[in-house]
C-alpha cells in the first residue's frame, strides 16, 4: 500500500500567541509521521485564518515563506469555526489522501495523530479523537460539555461522545462530504451521515500552550443548539407531544369545570386561572422560537449563499474557486 499523502488542517482566529508555539510542534509531528513511512514527503499543513483582526494571517505567511510544508488560505471574513474547518477540507480534498482537523491551541494531544494513520492504514476512512478524560477541565465545564454531548444525543443528532473536531478522514470520504451543501453546518455530527468504517482513538487533552480560549458557554451554547437543529427534527416532534399532552389536559380540565358548575361546587379562582394562562403562553411562545429557528435556517439554505470566500493563498500554484 502506497504511503497516503496527510494534510494537517489548522483553523485559526486570533491566535497570534499561540500559532508560533503550535505551528513547530505540528511540523515536528509532520516530519516524523514521514520519517517513519506512515505518510508521504508531499504531506502539507494547511493553516485556515478565519477573519482573524491580529497578526496571525502574518505568522501564517512567514511560515509558508519559511519552508514548503506549511500553506495558508485567509477567509474573506470571520465565518466561524465550522466553516474555517470546511474551507481547508474542500481546499485539500483533491491532493490529499487522508486530512487531519486540529485546533491550533495544542490542546489536543498530536501523538494521536500516529494511532489515526494506524487506524486509517487498517481500513478505516474516518478516525475520531476522543478525550478519554476531562480532568483538566473545572467542574462547571466538564459538567457542561458532557451535558452538550448527551443534550445531542437526546434530540437525535449524531456524535461521539466528547469529540470535537480532532479526527482523520480519507479522501473519499471527503469527496462524498463535498456533496453536502447545507449552508448551516455542524461537522461532529454531519460526517457520521456519509457512512465507510470508523473508529475512534483515545487521548488526554492539554491545558493550552498560549493564549486564551475563544469557546466560551455562550458559544458552545449556540453550537449545541445549531448541531440540534441542523441535524434533527426531533424537537418539532416534542413540541407536537408536549402539545397533545396540553391538549389533553386541557380537555380534562374542561370536563372538571364542567362538572363542578352542574353539581355547584364551583369556586372563582383567580390564581389558577393566570397560572394556566401564563403556562400555556409560555409553552407557546417557546415553541414559536423552536419553530422559528427551523424557520430562519430554512431561509438560509433557500438563498444559498457561499459559506465561505477565500480572500489570498500563501500558495498560487493551484487554481480554485474562491467562493464555495
Amino acid at each position: 500500500m502506497k504511503k497516503p499523502i496527510l494534510y494537517i488542517v489548522v483553523p485559526c482566529y486570533n491566535e497570534e500567541a499561540v500559532l508560533p508555539i503550535t505551528s513547530r510542534q505540528f511540523k515536528k509531528k509532520l516530519d516524523e509521521l514521514i520519517e517513519k513511512g506512515l505518510t508521504d514527503p508531499k504531506s502539507r499543513l494547511l493553516f485556515v485564518n478565519d477573519g482573524s483582526h491580529d497578526a496571525t494571517w502574518e505568522i501564517i505567511k512567514g511560515l509558508a515563506d519559511s519552508s514548503e510544508a506549511f500553506m495558508g488560505i485567509s477567509l474573506s471574513r470571520n465565518r466561524g469555526h465550522q466553516n474555517a474547518i470546511l474551507a481547508g477540507l474542500m481546499e485539500v480534498k483533491d491532493r490529499a489522501d487522508i486530512t487531519i482537523t486540529i485546533d491550533c491551541d495544542g490542546q489536543d494531544d498530536i501523538d494521536a495523530m500516529n494511532r489515526m494513520v494506524e487506524e486509517y492504514l487498517d481500513g478505516s476512512d474516518i478516525v475520531y479523537g476522543v478525550r478519554s478524560n476531562r480532568n483538566t477541565d473545572s467542574f462547571f465545564k466538564r459538567t457542561s460539555a458532557e451535558g452538550f454531548y448527551r443534550l445531542l444525543k437526546l434530540l437525535g443528532a449524531e456524535v461521539v461522545f466528547n469529540h470535537a473536531d480532532y479526527r482523520l478522514v480519507s479522501g473519499r470520504v471527503l469527496k462524498e462530504f463535498s456533496e453536502f451543501k447545507e449552508v448551516n453546518i455542524f461537522l461532529r455530527g454531519m460526517l457520521p451521515l456519509v457512512g465507510f468504517k470508523s473508529t475512534s482513538v483515545y487521548y488526554e487533552r492539554k491545558e493550552r500552550a498560549a493564549g486564551r480560549s475563544h469557546y466560551p458557554l455562550s458559544r458552545m451554547a449556540a453550537l449545541a443548539f445549531d448541531g440540534i437543529t441542523s441535524l434533527s427534527i426531533k424537537p418539532i416532534r416534542m413540541i407536537t407531544g408536549m402539545g397533545l399532552l396540553i391538549s389533553l389536559l386541557s380537555f380534562i380540565g374542561v370536563l372538571w369545570s364542567v362538572i363542578m358548575y352542574f353539581t355547584r361546587q364551583s369556586v372563582v379562582g383567580w390564581a389558577s386561572t393566570v397560572s394556566i394562562i401564563c403556562f400555556i403562553g409560555g409553552v407557546q411562545l417557546v415553541s414559536m422560537g423552536v419553530l422559528g429557528e427551523y424557520i430562519g435556517k430554512i431561509y438560509l439554505e433557500v438563498k444559498k449563499r457561499p459559506r465561505y470566500i477565500i480572500s489570498e493563498r500563501t500558495k498560487e500554484d493551484c487554481e480554485k474557486d474562491d467562493a464555495y
